[in-house]
């Protein structure tokens, strides 16, 4: 890494330092580079699809400001703070094409950066994204996850919730106040209008690299329908399934996920596993 990115870009244990914002961050393997931007709630460390990964690529999954342990800045207020904060990481990896794969929330930051920032990108990946708008006005295309019971968010987002949904009576204070505090982070992102742009879709025909819609098939959050709408408006791109999957296929399904990635991120094979 030469001087002028470390000046820029500072990675030590656990941390990353990019223009004086200070992330958490979890950096493993070697390879191909690979940013992962994390949904509604930071990536847990021990998540087995990063280790999975992590066989295949240097994988980076930074916490977004006012998530975990990453502290938000007093005038990070919008989804655009995050998006200009990811432009700045882009250009300060030593890398000269990075693969960008975006979960849930962080699949409608990594569309924008990818509409904004494409020559930096050689592989995009959205997997149950938010972001954009494909019905009218009067109808929900993405459930509102702050105003909707947490017994029927729990069911909608998980194909087996009583597996895998987080047990809050498990959780330490720690964690249970961090979850806190990542929601309310997420509300002053994405509140109004609710997880979307209204404009994004219009400019999704920018992204020229190819792009990977990667959707759990049982997403009660955003339907499958929803992903095939957001690969039909991205001119490179192909739409998958997960099967046994919910919102979260990184999750529920961890080897089926990584397999999917494996024949499409650049210098891998899906022999690897």
């Amino acid at each position: 890494m030469s001087r002028a990115v470390t000046s820029a870009f500072e990675s030590i244990a656990g941390r990353l330092l990019v223009k004086g914002i200070d992330l958490e961050v979890i950096r493993r393997g070697t390879g191909p580079l690979v940013l992962v931007l994390h949904g509604m709630q930071p990536v847990d460390p021990s998540a087995r699809f990063v280790d999975l990964l992590a066989r295949r690529a240097e994988v980076i999954v930074p916490s977004h400001p006012g998530f975990g342990r990453s502290e938000r800045p007093a005038d990070f207020e919008t989804v655009y703070d995050l998006v200009h904060l990811y432009l700045d990481v882009l250009e300060a990896l030593p890398h000269e094409k990075i693969t960008l794969v975006g979960l849930s929330f962080g699949g409608w930051l990594a569309a924008e950066v990818a509409v904004a920032c494409g020559h930096r990108l050689d592989r995009l990946v959205l997997v149950d994204a938010l972001g954009i708008k494909i019905s009218d006005r009067a109808t929900p295309d993405i459930l509102d996850v702050f105003n909707t019971s947490p017994q029927e968010v729990r069911r909608r987002s998980w194909h087996d919730p009583s597996k895998w949904a987080p047990d809050y009576d498990a959780m330490s204070d720690e964690e249970i106040v961090l979850r806190a505090q990542g929601r309310e982070a997420l509300c002053l992102y994405g509140w109004h209008p609710y997880m979307y742009n209204p404009r994004l879709g219009r400019w999704l025909h920018r992204i020229k690299v190819p792009t990977l819609v990667l959707w759990g098939a049982s997403d009660g959050i955003v339907k499958p329908a929803y992903g095939r709408a957001y690969a039909a408006l991205i001119p490179s791109s192909r739409f998958e399934l997960i099967e046994g999957a919910g919102h979260h296929p990184e999750i529920e399904q961890p080897e089926s996920f990584v397999a999917h990635l494996a024949g499409f991120l650049p210098g891998t094979s899906r022999g690897k596993a």
